[in-house]
C-alpha cells in the first residue's frame, strides 16, 4: 500500500488541492478543468475493486503529468495519515 495521497493540480494554481479543496477547484474550473481532463484520461469503471480504481486513477495521474501538453499539470503528493486525521 502506498504511504502518499496525490491530487493532479496546476503549478499556477495558488491552493493546495489537499487542504483548500472549494478554493482550489473554484480556481482550477474556468482555465484548465483538471477533473474533467482526468475524467477524459482514467479507464475504469464502478464494477473494479477499489485498488484497481485506486490504480487507474493512479496511472491516469501520471499519464496526465508525464505528457504534460499543457506544461502546467503536476502531482501534489500528502501522505495517507496526516496528523489529526
Amino acid at each position: 500500500m502506498s504511504d502518499e495521497y496525490v491530487l493532479l493540480s496546476t503549478k499556477d494554481n495558488p491552493f493546495n488541492p489537499h487542504t483548500q479543496w472549494a478554493e482550489w477547484f473554484a480556481w482550477d474550473y474556468p482555465r484548465y478543468d483538471t477533473n474533467g481532463l482526468l475524467a477524459r484520461v482514467i479507464i475504469t469503471s464502478d464494477e473494479l475493486p477499489q485498488n484497481l480504481r485506486d490504480e487507474a486513477y493512479n496511472d491516469a495521474v501520471e499519464e496526465i503529468v508525464t505528457e504534460n501538453v499543457s506544461g502546467m499539470h503536476i502531482k501534489v503528493v500528502r501522505p495517507t495519515k496526516v496528523e489529526g486525521d
